[in-house]
């Protein structure tokens, strides 16, 4: 279950200020600096992302034998960290902002470095790997030979994520999926000198279909899909969102929420650790892609890297999340354990409830509430229902101790929610009959029993609704 980053790291150091007045020597701005912030950048951002919500997150990298090093270790507080020596200085990039707006980065240490050796400690994490993410960022580390033996080896059963680097290697053939963004695909394509003759024509994709005319993502990506021979290639467009080009399909658009947004920075890595989160829990690609796109503009929205806190070499406090279901359902079951699923609307929650819930936590390891949402429970219960919005919903359900993770369904039925999370036992309140419920044959299919928990008939969201309706 463990997620595996390997790359490169730097230390980020953020200097904010104001800028009112020019220099007397030059014509340039004066910025009075207010604040310093110092993080670990790179690979070593990725990994602090996912350590901040919660993951098992193992960074495997190199790190240098000067001040910087041992800053970066500070600064990885919290991350599992195995790393090798470099043999060369730390990379430092200072950025200087005047109000939200970027004036100058100073790059030191940043020059093309020697290609660095992997120990054996370093392959045996990335072996145990449930999910790796390679996060080049052109220092060398992914052009190890032994570290690119070993994931194309591993490639073929483990889902890699590789975010590329124009000065950095190819990546191994088989991977899941590669992240370029628009501008680092179109210098991949370039540099093969095929761009002319390569790239599909306008408006058609490598397997005949249509695609969106002249969109150079989509071009980009179908060379690169065969160049690189990766399974996916997801191009990000920054606002405009990313296309996703896989083997034998059309090209896949995939759009992105419009946030108010300054600086992109860090984006391409919240989308990296996204996408290996949700496939990791076993997530088809099309989906992960949608939800990894969303991912990375909320952390946009929410003020990008700007926001993240100064560890100041303090262990990354986690941040509270929503358990995702598929996810807890694989790590329950590799445990031995049993997953318990229930179901319904959840419209006005009430004592009953509360009991079945309870009594179906008791039943087994976790328990996980699969949720009608809103356009579900209006087809279901009429037009002036839900009462409550199916964000509130989940929000009410998770604040109770025994229910671990919501997963929303949208369809008239649990079905296809089920199918997904094959839970070892599905529970319905008493007033069903195990042998009636409409879903038994399909959880014994898979070894699933259907279990009913005690039904309190005085305690009905419909007749807690009726009553509201008088009194008001």
């Amino acid at each position: 279950m463990r997620i595996v980053v390997v790359g490169d790291v730097m230390l980020d150091v953020d200097l904010s200020g104001e800028a009112t007045r020019l220099s007397p020597d030059a014509p340039v701005p004066v910025v009075d600096v207010s604040g310093v912030k110092r993080r670990a950048g790179g690979a070593g951002l990725v990994a602090r992302m996912l350590a901040g919500d919660n993951w098992p997150v193992t960074l495997v990298t190199v790190l240098g034998d000067d001040d910087a090093g041992r800053q970066l270790q500070a600064h990885l507080a919290g991350v599992r960290l195995v790393a090798g020596a470099s043999g060369h200085a730390s990379p430092v990039k200072t950025r200087v902002r005047a109000g939200s707006h970027p004036v100058v980065r100073f790059d030191q240490g940043c020059e093309k470095a020697p290609v660095p050796d992997v120990s054996p400690a370093m392959l045996r994490e990335v072996e145990k790997a449930g999910v790796i993410i390679v996060a080049d960022y052109g220092r060398g580390l992914a052009a190890n030979p032994q570290l690119r033996e070993l994931l194309a080896r591993l490639a073929g059963h483990v889902p890699i994520v590789w975010d590329p680097h124009p000065a950095g290697p190819d990546p191994v053939p088989g991977v899941a999926v590669v992240t370029p963004n628009l501008s680092e695909a179109r210098k991949a394509v370039q540099s093969r000198g095929r761009k002319e003759n390569r790239a599909p024509q306008h408006g058609a994709s490598r397997d005949g279909g249509n695609t969106a005319a002249g969109d150079p993502a989509v071009e980009a990506g179908a060379v690169l899909l065969k160049e690189w021979g990766s399974r996916a290639v997801l191009v990000t467009k920054g606002e405009q969102g990313a296309v996703l080009c896989r083997r034998d399909q059309s090209p896949q658009p995939v759009p992105a929420p419009r946030v108010e947004a300054g600086d992109p920075c860090g984006a391409g890595d919240r989308l990296a650790a996204s996408l290996a989160v949700h496939l990791l829990a076993g997530r088809d690609l099309a989906e992960a892609a949608e939800l990894a796109v969303h991912d990375a503009a909320d952390f946009l929205a929410n003020g990008g890297v700007s926001a993240l806190p100064d560890s100041g070499g303090e262990p990354v406090q986690p941040k509270p999340r929503v358990n995702d279901p598929l996810l807890l359902a694989r790590a329950v079951r590799e445990n031995g354990g049993k997953v318990v699923a229930t179901g319904g609307c959840f419209d006005l929650l009430h004592a009953g409830h509360v009991r079945s819930l309870a009594a179906a936590r008791k039943l087994g390891d976790c328990l996980i509430v699969c949720l009608n949402s809103d356009d579900s429970v209006r087809r279901l219960k009429g037009p002036e229902r839900p009462i409550i919005g199916q964000h509130d919903r989940a929000e009410l359900l998770l604040a109770m101790e025994c229910v671990d993770a919501v997963m929303v369904f949208d369809e008239d039925t649990p079905e296809a929610a089920l199918e997904r999370l094959r839970p070892d036992i599905w529970v319905k309140g008493g007033d069903y009959k195990g042998a009636s419920l409409p879903e038994a044959s399909l959880v014994e299919s898979w070894g699933g029993r259907c279990l009913t928990v005690p039904y309190h008939p005085a305690r009905s969201t419909t007749g807690l609704a009726d009553a509201l309706a008088k009194v008001s």
